[in-house]
């Protein structure tokens, strides 16, 4: 696991064995969450060094995450979302569907930085009582070593295939294929993949459109 600071905010992310971190090496998917921020932060008509500044995180920080030049954690990639008062779910790529019904091969999709984990929006935009969103991890894959919030009213995990580590708080809990954990989305925390082959898990959440 790499660990970087930029100005006021840690930011940590995990290089899969074998890969450059997108500061070296910016992929499609770092160059296209980059831009979905700068577009969303221009919409806003917010400049670079006040999202910053509400993010906290550097000016110089955010430009590169613009750029696809940084890997924000999960923690930092909330605080950017909330500095220019958008849900997460506003980056994840593809086109919303009409109606109740989702295709998997329509699925919004966000791959974090340094392909650490890919979530996908299984419920759709219609859906305003419950969020589900499918997460498949890398090897070894987290969000980074900060913990995160939001803000829904409650969260549970489900492990469809491998294992996760899961801390909430204080404690840490690992859950086997076919297990499940309650959360408090509210009090921070974060997850692992102690394998070394994928873990896929669904987040369920309610209400929706919190994530």
């Amino acid at each position: 696991m790499a660990t970087t600071r930029h100005g006021t905010s840690e930011t940590q992310h995990v290089v899969p064995p074998g890969q450059k971190g997108a500061a070296e090496q910016p992929d499609e998917h770092d160059l296209q969450l980059g831009a979905r921020i700068r577009q969303l932060r221009k919409a806003k008509r917010v400049t670079l060094r006040d999202a910053a500044t509400a993010a906290s995180v550097s000016e110089s920080f955010l430009s590169q995450v613009e750029r696809g030049l940084a890997n924000p954690s999960v923690a930092s990639l909330r605080r950017i979302a909330d500095a220019l008062e958008q849900p997460i779910a506003t980056l994840f790529l593809g086109s919303e569907t009409e109606g109740m019904v989702v295709r998997f091969a329509e699925r919004r999709r966000l791959t974090h930085p340094g392909g650490a984990f890919e979530d996908s929006l299984v419920t759709p935009p219609a859906a305003r009582k419950l969020q589900i969103h499918q997460t498949v991890i890398s090897p070894g894959g987290s969000p980074g070593e900060e913990p995160y919030t939001h803000s829904a009213d409650e969260e549970c995990v489900i492990v469809l295939e491998g294992a996760l580590l899961m801390t909430a708080g204080e404690d840490t809990v690992r859950l086997e294929q076919g297990d499940s954990m309650v959360l408090d989305p509210r009090q921070g925390h974060r997850f692992d993949n102690p394998l070394d082959t994928p873990t896929t898990v669904l987040w369920v959440m309610t209400p929706g459109n919190n994530y």
